[in-house]
This record gives C-alpha cells, structure tokens and sequence, in this order.
C-alpha cells in the first residue's frame, strides 16, 4: 500500500474540521463538556480521561438542573456514579469554569427573546469560538522527577531487611501474642 495521498489526506482533514467548526459556530469545535474520570481496572487507572457525561449529583452540586444541561452544551449520563469526593469535586470545579465562561445567545431578537442567564447584547458581536481538542483541557501532572543527591537515610535503608522482619513478625505474631497473655496472667 502506498502512502503517496498522505499530505492531501492531512490538508483534507484539517479543511474538515474548519467547515466544521464554521457550522457549529458560535459553539465549541470539540461538541458537548465532558467530565474527567479514571479508565477502569488496574492497569490505566492512574490515568485521566474524558468520560461521556456528567452525573446527576455533580450537576446538582453546581446548581445546574438537569433538563438544562443539554441546551448549553453540557454531557449528562444518568447511568454514571460518584464513588469518591475528590472525583465530584474535580468535575464540579470543572462545570463551574465553565459556566463562568459561557456564552448564552438569546433565542429570539428584540426585548422579549432575552430571557434570565442570556449574554448581554453588547457582549455578543465580538465573541470567539473555543477551537481546542477538549473544551477545557484537562490538567495532567509531569511525572518526570528532578535529580538529586541519595540522602544518607536512603543509603542504610535495606528493603531486604525491611521484607524479611515484616514476614518473621507475621510468622511469629501468634506465638508472641500468646507469650504476652501468659505473662499477664502471671503478672
């Protein structure tokens, strides 16, 4: 197979993701705000992804009702559960950004199309669209590590040792604990 179309097919898709995003203007070229969660099993879980929506209780915890959700481009998933703080908070965090950057188009023109949460009108000619991948980019930690001098505790540390003492005081745990009792009672 010959791979001679490769810089026309680059050119072609980068023309697709313009006209694109020109249809879908003023909204984000990356669709709907999706939340940040942990890929399952051991393997990937120390990593960070975009999930498919965002749960009911991370909606109710920043204020936005869940039938609204949808009309201003936030991904709801009914099915999807909160099993720890510090995830609800993350994506809650994340919705709140959010709203405070969001843009709201009133529906119809004239006085009466403006309704509660709509931009002002002053503030909508000069609005640009967001063009990233994820709509907010989700924040991950380098894991390089700087180099440094071996402390003189990590120098006598032995993890041999270390091992070896942890699986003789397992052995012998039950023998001691029995030990103790008998000099208590005699005690």
């Amino acid at each position: 197979r010959t791979w001679f179309d490769q810089a026309a097919r680059k050119t072609r898709r980068a023309q697709a993701r313009k006209a694109k995003a020109a249809k879908l203007f003023p909204r984000p070229a990356a669709g709907l705000l999706r939340p940040v969660v942990r890929p399952p099993t051991q393997r990937y879980n120390m990593k960070l992804r975009l999930g498919r929506g965002f749960t009911l209780e991370e909606l109710r915890e920043a204020k936005i009702p869940k039938k609204y959700a949808p009309t201003i481009g936030i991904a709801v998933d009914h099915r999807r559960r909160n099993k720890c703080v510090e995830s609800l908070q993350r994506n809650v965090d994340r919705l709140k950004q959010y709203m405070s950057k969001l843009v709201v188009f009133p529906k119809r023109s004239g006085k009466k199309g403006v309704k509660k949460g709509d931009t002002p009108r002053s503030e909508l000619p000069n609005v640009a669209q967001n063009t990233l991948k994820e709509i907010i980019p989700i924040e991950r930690p380098s894991k390089r590590i700087k180099a440094r001098a071996i402390t003189a505790e990590e120098k006598e540390f032995s993890a041999y040792k270390t091992l070896k003492k942890a699986r003789t005081d397992k052995k012998y745990y039950g023998a001691k604990m029995k030990k103790a009792a008998e000099a208590k009672k005699e005690g």
